[in-house]
């Protein structure tokens, strides 16, 4: 069994979009970052980060749970653990490392900064909203670019696809419209009719 600690952003659906597609059996904690619930004792024990999403899988290895916070870090572990969406050997399990940390360091922070400055700032601030929308664009381009050649993002579908996916899926959020990006759309598309994706991307209820 694993409990997943998570809320309703990006970063959490990676996990539990990656969690469903594995078919594994976890729990739900629902970790309200509106109300602060990442700073409780309870919850920094497990992230000393106070950051979502976090696990603690309690098969874990060699019979030793493991607790394990940051997205990326917990595709890798989940991915090489159960041997699906990473790739062995070879180029494209390089690849493959290569388009997740596009996607934690490009638009995982970047998309973040838009959100913020369009949604939450309490006041306009003109030079970040251009600076970080027209970072966002830059970004779409690169991927629209490479998903012209490529199914996607790193030889089949991996946990690359699952970790840029969510992001993706806020576009309205920070104004791009998907027409504008064909080849994003298309894998957008593509990925969001997975079953699996579709359950992850509704993680933690909001009944």
């Amino acid at each position: 069994m694993i409990d997943l600690y998570t809320w309703s952003t990006p970063n959490g659906r990676k996990v539990s979009i990656m969690l469903e597609e594995l078919g594994l059996e976890y729990k739900t904690h629902a970790i309200n970052i509106g109300k602060g619930e990442q700073h409780t004792d309870a919850f920094v024990r497990i992230n000393p980060n106070s950051k979502i999403p976090a696990i603690v899988d309690h098969e874990g290895l060699d019979g030793e749970p493991v607790t394990l916070f940051e997205s990326g870090a917990i595709l890798f572990y989940l991915a090489e653990k159960h041997g699906r969406f990473f790739p062995t050997e070879g180029h494209v399990r390089y690849e493959t490392m290569q388009w997740l940390m596009f996607q934690m360091g490009g638009p995982g922070p970047m998309f973040g900064q838009v959100h913020h400055f369009l949604r939450s700032a309490p006041e306009p601030v003109p030079y970040a909203i251009e600076r970080y929308s027209k970072e966002t664009r830059r970004l779409y381009g690169v991927l629209d670019g490479h998903l012209a050649r490529n199914e996607h993002l790193a030889g089949d579908y991996s946990i690359a696809d699952i970790a840029t996916y969510p992001w993706v899926a806020r576009f309205e959020w920070h104004k791009v419209n998907l027409e504008d990006f064909p080849n994003v759309k298309r894998w957008f598309d593509q990925i969001g009719s997975r079953d699996a994706v579709q359950r992850g991307m509704g993680v933690p209820s909001r009944n």
